[in-house]
């Protein structure tokens, strides 16, 4: 079995479909199916179901699937160590990032570890705070950076940042002349707009109102929108509120459209999440360095 066969049945088993997969690879279609079926009959194993011009992965195929990204994720780590025996003259650095700190607090990090290291090809992927885990889990990001709390053994996870939630609303909002005295007016009263669960904005605030004693579920939610870009907006429009990032609403308040209302809300982490067994490359290493002290 080579890595180039395993390549080919992960394109396949993604795409389920044999000529997306062949284009996506620049293969032929028939350079395709051969290397399915000879997969297929070496190992007397049914990978996939041809169901009329579909396909679908089985049992086995679902098995297998795993275990061929385990395999070809630590072949990267094997090329990206040779590649880097020469000290940082060439390589990559794959980054995924939830939208906050993609957005707005790692640009000016990125833009100094490009200046310091111009030859590494750096790719910045944006998610919520549960698949930036998993991709790092999966070894498909080199470094993790999220806002909420994460519980997975096999990451370890390092504060390197802090950033506050505030509440906004509308310039035409009745909370402006008459603030919400706590939380259960918030509970109560508000008309929500909010992240997406999963965001580590929504888990940060969803927490918050336990520890109150409320739970998240008692919250009049309008929209839940997967961007804050796309909340801001939301609110700016109705009578509706949500609770955002500082660093999000910032341009927002600014500019009026957004109206910022007093309310203790928490503070939460960026955290670093890398993972504890696979290799840290010298470029992964090298943006560590410039994080800032916590």
């Amino acid at each position: 079995m080579t890595l180039e066969q395993l390549r080919i049945f992960i394109a396949v088993a993604e795409k389920e479909h044999l000529t997306q997969a062949a284009s996506e690879l620049h293969l032929t279609p028939s350079a395709v199916s051969s290397t399915i079926r000879t997969l297929e009959d070496r190992y007397s194993a049914t990978l996939f179901n041809r169901i009329g011009r579909r396909i679908e992965l089985t049992d086995d195929g679902r098995i297998f699937l795993d275990e061929a990204r385990a395999t070809l994720a630590r072949a990267r780590a094997a090329e990206l160590t040779l590649s880097e025996l020469g000290g940082l003259k060439r390589g990559s650095l794959s980054i995924f990032a939830s939208q906050t700190i993609a957005s707005y607090w790692m640009p000016p990090l990125l833009a100094r570890f490009k200046a310091a290291f111009p030859a590494i090809n750096v790719a910045l992927h944006i998610g919520n705070t549960h698949s930036v885990a998993e991709a790092t889990r999966e070894g498909i990001a080199d470094l993790g950076f999220v806002e909420g709390t994460i519980h997975e053994p096999s990451l370890n996870i390092k504060r390197v940042g802090e950033d506050q939630l505030v509440l906004v609303v509308g310039k035409d909002h009745p909370w402006i002349p008459h603030p919400p005295a706590g939380f259960a007016d918030l509970v109560q009263d508000g008309q929500w707009i909010l992240r997406e669960e999963g965001s580590g904005t929504r888990a940060v605030y969803e927490d918050a109102l336990r520890a109150q004693g409320f739970a998240p579920e008692q919250l009049k939610i309008a929209l839940e929108l997967p961007s804050n870009e796309a909340v801001c907006s939301a609110v700016q429009s109705g009578v509706y509120a949500t609770v955002i990032s500082e660093l999000a609403a910032a341009p927002h308040l600014l500019s009026g459209r957004l109206i910022r209302i007093a309310m203790a809300l928490p503070q939460r982490q960026f955290l670093l999440v890398s993972h504890k067994e696979r290799y840290r490359t010298k470029a992964a290493q090298a943006l560590i360095d410039l994080l800032p002290a916590c």
